[in-house]
């Protein structure tokens, strides 16, 4: 058996005035060294360091994805378009006289397509002019919907089991989807002219005229990238 203590109300409140003076201690600890963080980033430029000793995962999650190399990571960046798609970006809103923040996640999901399919993000962005003149809501009377006209009942396994039944009208959906359907064309072809007739299902046109009007567009955007850039 053990002996309970009771005790009396002063002194309960005295314990209870005594937790709430740490507690605040505890919080005011807290925000010294927070400006002790802040103080070292003004000293050193940089706030990286001080945070890797608070949150070691996130330092580490960094430091491996780092690993991959500066150039990897420049092309598979998701905050931001290389100079050359930006260039491309730019002559597209003139030209099809489509805002530039409208255009901006369409141009990111193909760079990062490209970038993971191993295809030329203005080669994704040619076929989106010729497809659809880069309206997210375009059909055709086959019932190819969005920016690479996607043929929904021949796809859909490659959309991700949350998807919506109208995604293939979201247009970053759409462009993975189409840069997906557009790499296995291609290998599945065994060139470049061959796949883009085959997603274009132009198989048995020899003139090959899909594929000489999507490169013909590819090379628009790139010889307009280039008197962008050199301006």
């Amino acid at each position: 058996m053990f002996s309970t203590t009771i005790l009396t109300p002063a002194a309960q409140r005295m314990i209870q005035t005594f937790a709430l003076l740490l507690r605040k201690a505890l919080m005011a600890a807290g925000l010294i060294l927070l400006l002790g963080l802040l103080g070292l980033q003004i000293v050193h430029g940089s706030v990286a360091d001080p945070l890797k000793l608070l949150l070691p995962a996130a330092a580490s999650i960094g430091d491996d994805s780092a690993e991959g190399g500066n150039e990897a990571g420049a092309d598979a960046s998701a905050t931001a378009l290389t100079p050359r798609m930006q260039s491309a970006l730019d002559f597209v809103s003139r030209r099809y006289r489509v805002a530039g923040e409208a255009l901006q996640p369409i141009f990111m999901a193909a760079q990062l397509a490209g970038h993971e399919l191993h295809l030329d993000p203005l080669l994704i962005i040619a076929v989106i002019g010729v497809e659809s003149g880069f309206n997210p809501f375009s059909q055709s009377g086959y019932g190819a919907q969005g920016l690479m006209q996607v043929v929904p009942r021949f796809h859909a396994d490659k959309l991700p089991e949350e998807a919506a039944p109208a995604a293939f009208l979201d247009p970053v959906t759409n462009v993975r989807v189409g840069a997906s359907v557009l790499r296995e064309s291609i290998s599945r072809m065994g060139s470049l002219e061959d796949g883009l007739q085959q997603f274009g299902g132009a198989t048995k046109d020899p003139a090959r005229r899909y594929s000489s009007k999507v490169l013909a567009e590819k090379q628009r955007l790139e010889q307009a990238a280039l008197r962008l850039r050199a301006v």
